[in-house]
């Protein structure tokens, strides 16, 4: 599949646009202390934010804004949704919630509440990690600005700079979601979609 330019110049100038707001494209990586908890270190990765309390670590993660992490929010705080994670096995994935749940839901109902959080965090307990990496929970373009675009591009970049495979990879995933879409978009406006009628009923499979 062959990038296409008119889309990279678009996405290019959205890529822009978040630079020319402030957005967190504008930011430059932060260090991070090699022995960091896990914690710390994926607030100044995935975020980057060096000073943060417990209680801002949580409400961050707490999508939904419910005042409980429920166990698809663990997951993905951990990166386990993230495409990264696609081959992390099941049983991985269970232990993360295990050993989560575990340290801090002191009432067992399968989910840390907000005082079960401040609880643990409180008397200096820390998030394990897991070997996992950071623990990516962006969508695909904020990743791809985080973790290639600060480090090796700016506000100043033209599309024939964008020559590394982190950046090939990136535009041809936006292509083939682009492609899908139009695929998506054409079958809806068929009134019958022949490749979902099943080949008994076919004309020309009899």
């Amino acid at each position: 599949m062959t990038l296409g330019l008119g889309r990279i110049g678009g996405l290019l100038a959205c890529v822009g646009l978040v630079v020319a707001h402030g957005g967190v494209a504008h930011q430059k990586p932060l260090a991070v202390d090699p022995d960091a908890d896990w914690g710390t270190r994926h607030m100044a990765e995935e975020h980057h934010i060096e000073n943060f309390d417990a209680g801002a670590f949580f409400t961050l993660h707490d999508f939904d804004n419910n005042g409980v992490w429920d166990q698809a929010e663990i997951l993905k705080f951990y990166g386990m949704e993230d495409e990264t994670a696609k081959d992390v096995p099941q049983d991985k994935k269970d232990n993360i919630l295990k050993e989560i749940l575990k340290l801090m839901d002191n009432n067992n109902n399968g989910q840390v509440e907000r005082e079960e959080w401040d609880r643990y965090s409180g008397s200096g307990g820390l998030l394990p990690d897991f070997g996992l990496g950071p623990g990516h929970h962006w969508d695909i373009e904020m990743e791809y600005e985080i973790h290639h675009w600060q480090k090796y591009h700016d506000e100043n970049t033209k599309e024939e700079d964008l020559i590394h495979p982190e950046d090939i990879e990136h535009f041809k995933k936006h292509d083939e979601l682009e492609d899908e879409a139009d695929r998506v978009a054409a079958l809806d406006k068929m009134s019958i979609v022949e490749q979902n009628i099943p080949d008994k009923f076919r004309k020309d499979k009899q």
